[in-house]
Parts: C-alpha cells; structure tokens; sequence
C-alpha cells in the first residue's frame, strides 16, 4: 500500500494537467483500399477539407477516397510505429488555444484508437523498439515545486499514462536500440538525461551525465548496436553554446572517450543541429554561428542574393574524424530534418532559413546533396542542389519502392505548406500524370500539410 500511494503521489504533480479520454478503441473501420498509403498531415480547416490525416496512395501520387482522420485542430508532427501497426500524431499550435492533443491511429482501420491531451507542446516522442510504449517531451509541463519539464510514458496498448520523469525543460529524445534508455536533451543545458524506461513509474528513472566542458548544448544522439556507447551531437553556438561537436560517450562507465569539433578545417565555422548516419558515415546539417552572435558562414560567389550559408559535415564514426575537406555549403536555417532517398541524395530541411524570390534567384529552406559519385540530373559528386521553392520544410519521405521523395515545404510551423514530390534521378519535381499542368503535385490535395510518413513499407 505504502509503495503504492508514494507512486501515486509521484505522479500526481507531473501529471495532474494530463487529460485522457476515448479510452476505448474507436468504433470506426473506414478502410481506403489502398496498398500502400502515406499519411499527411493537415493542419488547418477550410471549406475544401478539414484538418486532420489525410490517406495518400504513395504508388500512384493520388489522393485517397475517404475523409481525413480527425485528430485534433491543428495536427502537426507524426512518428510511425516500428512494427507499422499505428501512428502517433501531435495537434498544437503552440498557442493558449492549442489542444495539444496526443492521437494513436490504428493504421489497419485507419481510425482513432485512443487520445489524450498532454499539458504542452511536444516537438519530440519517440517509440520503444517493441511498439509497446510512446515517451513524449513537454519542455514546459508544469511540475509542482519543480521546474517546468517531463517526459511521459504512455501505453500504445491502452492508451493509459505508464509514468511520468521529471526532466526540466527536456526538449529533444533519443532512444537506445533496446529501448530500456532514453537520452533527454534540454534546452540551454549541458548536462544530458538519462532515463530508465523500465524504471519510469517510479521515480527514480533519471540521472545525468556531462555537463560544462563534456557536452556543448546537446540536442541528439546516436546508439551503438550494442547500446554501450552514444554518440552525442552537440549543437554549439547555433544553441546558444561555444562550438559544435561530436561526442563519444561510454554509457557503461559514464565516461568521455573522445570528442571532435564539426568544424571547416580551419575551425572557424562549426555547426551540427541534426543528423543522419549511414554505415559508418554520419551526416550533420547545422548553421555556423557567432559565439553569442548570428550566423557566421557566409555563402561563396555564386549565390549573391544570400549572405550567409549553412553547413553539411560527413564524419566517420569508427574514426571519430570529419570526412570532408573543405565546407559543404546548403540553406542557413535551423536543420532538423535530414532524409536518405533512392539514388544516393541525402534531403536536408530547415526552418527560418534566408528566403530568396526575386527574378534571378528563388530558394527556401530545402537542400539535396549527392552522395554519389556520379552527376546526379544537374548535381555533380558532392555537389549540393537548393531547389527554386520558398519556405520551411516541415516533412520528408523518400517513397520505398519508387525513386520518389514527399517534402513538405511553405509556411513552417504552425501554418504547414505544400506536398511536393521529387523525382531523385533527377533531384527536381516530378512529373505526375493525374495532374500533368503541375509538376510535383497531387490533384485535389489542397491544405496547409505539415509532415508525411508512408505507413506501410
């Protein structure tokens, strides 16, 4: 009884503001008919839709038949399952009027399984590797007595709250290829949290490693197949810190083996916000910053209409070291998005980048880079392509099967953009022929997207 009510009582003040309903799986079993599907998020309702998940058939670039999935006012991001059985989607704005409303879709019956409000924005959840459990990052849940911050555990099962971590500010998850830890990144700390999922509903998941002079404003990390080891990137004076690096960490005696700046050769301009790791390869996206400044990488001839570039770094794990010898130039903005299509070319997405639309020069926050070695349509090795369309990139899905990519791009967050698809033997729209007069486009999708899984390969 004892250990019970201090559980109770554990979780009580983190998670009094957490609202659940629909606690039954929904009743709904509309069924598109199609094979394979992508999900797409629209976030704002009109008199040609509603907001919602709107079901794309991903072989032939056509809308689906049947009405959205209702998941909330605004339906922003999407994690997919590992085992494909369902999709998690966050509504919210990020306003006073934001819902906040945290959706398990069923993907087989493409309907609602359960639903609950969490108590603030979230712009990281991840899933454990079994699908049982979703972890969700609210930077600014109220905690009472406490600083602002958690990371919930909810069952994907029941839909039911499994515990709740006090983590302040959290505001970015990875976690470990087992799934028994969670690494929490905060923002403006140094320090990165260790959660113990197995140990969640207890209190006592937490403890933390690093600090000032380990890490550098840590935003994400990278799993060694055995879990012994994390690779951490650390985003530098682009998060309000010194300098962006990769750190080698040994989880086992929570000890430091190696760290390594991302920088140009001559360590001036160093930057990493995300990444993607292929092989041996990690690719790292991030704008050089000003210690205490803005951007500080400026663009080379060529590009006159934009004053200041970001930077791709290729770094080779099993050496620890940069790959590349000289600066990789693509958008300036703030990378977090960052996908491998068909053909070699790596999608890098942004957001608040340097938009340019004049008569010579129209550009956003979309770079491709060729990781072949061979020319790419107008993209040589290594050479990077910033195609002519305005706006933050909220989604990307390199299509499996096909040699297609789904990029969401145009307002950012919270208002979303357009569903565009690229052909990557070409690295420029595709030609669709259901909508011949507009290259790269779906007939009749019309709303303001926000990001896109496909769902079933």
């Amino acid at each position: 009884m004892r250990k019970a009510l201090i559980l109770l009582l554990f979780l009580l003040p983190a998670s009094v503001m957490w609202l659940s309903c629909g606690g039954s799986p929904s009743s709904s079993t509309t069924i598109s008919g199609i094979k394979d599907r992508a999900f797409v998020t629209n976030n704002v309702s009109s008199g040609s839709g509603a907001a919602g998940v709107y079901i794309v058939n991903a072989d032939t670039d056509v809308r689906g038949p049947t009405a959205p999935i209702s998941v909330g006012n605004t339906p922003v991001m999407m994690v997919l399952t590992p085992n494909r059985a369902q999709t998690l989607v966050f509504s919210g704005n990020g306003t006073q009027f934001s819902d906040n409303q945290f959706s398990i879709v069923n993907n087989a019956s493409e309907a609602v399984a359960f639903h609950l409000t969490l108590p603030g924005m979230t712009e990281s959840f991840v899933v454990s590797p079994d699908s049982s459990a979703a972890y969700v990052a609210v930077p600014l849940a109220t905690v009472n007595g406490q600083s602002q911050g958690i990371v919930g555990a909810i069952s994907l099962s029941s839909g039911g709250i499994i515990g709740v971590a006090d983590v302040p500010a959290v505001h970015y998850l990875s976690i470990s290829n087992t799934g028994n830890r969670l690494l929490g990144f905060s923002d403006n700390s140094d320090e990165v949290a260790v959660i113990t999922t197995s140990l969640i509903a207890t209190g006592n998941a937490v403890t933390y490693i690093g600090g000032k002079g380990v890490f550098d404003r840590p935003v994400s990390a990278f799993f060694s197949s055995d879990d012994s080891t994390a690779y951490v990137l650390s985003c530098g004076a682009e998060c309000g810190g010194t300098k962006a690096s990769v750190q080698q960490f040994n989880l086992i005696t929570n000890t430091l083996v190696a760290s390594v700046p991302i920088c140009t050769p001559d360590q001036t301009q160093c930057a990493g916000s995300t990444f993607l790791v292929s092989g041996s390869t990690m690719y790292i996206a991030g704008t050089p910053f000003s210690a205490g400044g803005g951007p500080s990488l400026l663009c080379p001839a060529g590009t006159p209409q934009a004053t200041y570039c970001g930077m791709l770094t290729t770094f080779d794990l099993n050496k620890m070291s940069v790959i590349n010898s000289a600066p990789i130039f693509i958008t300036d903005g703030y990378h977090n998005r960052m996908s491998m299509a068909a053909n070699g070319q790596l999608f890098i997405g942004a957001s608040t980048c340097t938009e340019i639309s004049t008569t010579t020069e129209t550009r956003g926050c979309l770079s491709i880079y060729n990781t072949l070695p061979t020319t790419v349509g107008s993209v040589p090795p290594g050479g990077v392509l910033i195609p002519p369309e305005n706006g933050d990139v909220t989604g990307l899905q390199p299509i499996a099967k096909r040699t297609v990519v789904y990029v969401i791009q145009g307002q950012g967050v919270p208002l979303g953009g357009s569903l565009f698809i690229y052909d990557a033997t070409t690295d420029a729209l595709e030609y669709n022929p259901n909508d011949p007069n507009n290259p790269g486009h779906i007939n009749g999708l019309v709303g303001n997207f926000f990001d896109v899984k496909a769902v079933d390969f």
